[in-house]
């Protein structure tokens, strides 16, 4: 097996960087905030081993990948011509997409508004969820001194300078408190949440602990990874996805009678900061009305947020098992 190999491909107007091993039908690993592709380490030589071939983005603004400068060429509307466009540089007819956190939400955009070009859809942590009635920031809570961390994002350049004064800190802070070593995170229980309430004055990293020592998922050389590439790309890209919530909303509009007809699987790890959210698990449980062939809806024990890094091997089965069953039906 050839080992993993790194390049720039020219789509929908930007330079993106993938990482490529594995020879076979193609499945596209999409990660979120804030990780980059390494986020998909122990993933691709199972699944290249597996006869496929794994194709793994640095998504737009991350990592070696270019980041516009304004902020609206972060829509749904770009980081799903990003996806389709690196099928469309690879002439590959269609893909499995599996996407973690704001990886899932482009998966399921993308399987939504072009479902002839993927086969399949792998959706981690974010389900498929009914468009709202009005723009998302104009309903999410606030107080005086407290308001959810995607409003805190909203401002350009707060929530920059917060993160990189420390690179390797905020990082290592955010991963760990949406894992599932952070706590069980049952209501009141004080589990730290980086996707929770920010106090406006003291920011979103204050509360949240260094962990001593490291959880087993996570080493030093994971830190250094993740703090090289956010060194070099900051964090403005991954928040600039936060900033086009209201933007996405309006574009969505036209799509909003449509359901995802591609064969899916949902997993969601059980100590996942999305799980605390009022009402969650009431749209994980009617999610067939919006996605007619989901094939499952699984609760990962004991993990958190990052179910590639967290559960690597439970992930990579799972994916292997779904993606067999396609091609065999496909055969």
């Amino acid at each position: 097996m050839k080992a993993i190999q790194s390049r720039l491909v020219a789509v929908n107007g930007i330079n993106m960087h993938v990482s490529e091993q594995g020879q076979g039908p193609v499945i596209l690993l999409c990660h979120g905030f804030p990780e980059t592709s390494y986020s998909w380490r122990h993933q691709m030589g199972p699944l290249a081993e597996a006869g496929y071939k794994v194709v793994a983005p640095d998504m737009r603004g991350y990592g070696r990948t270019d980041s516009p400068g304004s902020v609206e060429e972060f829509s749904m509307e770009h980081l799903v011509g990003d996806i389709v466009g690196l099928l469309d540089s690879m002439e590959v007819e269609d893909a499995l997409i599996v996407g973690n956190d704001w990886g899932a939400s482009v998966a399921w955009q993308a399987a939504l508004r072009f479902p002839r070009r993927f086969r399949g859809l792998v959706a981690l942590g974010v389900p498929m969820m009914r468009r709202a009635p009005v723009p998302p920031t104009t309903f999410f809570p606030r107080t005086e001194e407290l308001e959810l961390y995607a409003l805190y994002f909203q401002g350009v350049g707060t929530a920059e300078q917060e993160f990189e004064e420390n690179v390797a800190e905020s990082v290592l802070k955010i991963l760990y408190a949406a894992s599932g070593e952070a706590g069980p995170r049952k209501e009141g229980d004080g589990t730290p949440n980086p996707f929770g309430m920010v106090n406006r004055k003291a920011g979103l990293l204050a509360t949240l602990p260094v962990p001593n020592p490291l959880p087993p998922w996570m080493s030093q050389e994971d830190i250094d990874v993740y703090a090289q590439a956010f060194g070099r790309s900051g964090f403005r890209g991954g928040l600039n996805y936060y900033r086009n919530l209201d933007r996405n909303w309006e574009q969505e509009a036209a799509y909003s009678d449509a359901v995802v007809v591609v064969p899916t699987l949902y997993l969601v790890g059980e100590r996942d900061t999305g799980l605390s959210i009022p009402g969650m698990r009431e749209i994980i449980a009617s999610m067939p009305e919006l996605v007619p062939d989901l094939r499952g809806a699984h609760v990962i024990p004991e993990c958190g947020h990052w179910i590639p890094q967290e559960r690597p091997a439970i992930l990579s089965k799972m994916i292997i098992d779904f993606a067999n069953e396609l091609e065999v039906r496909q055969a």
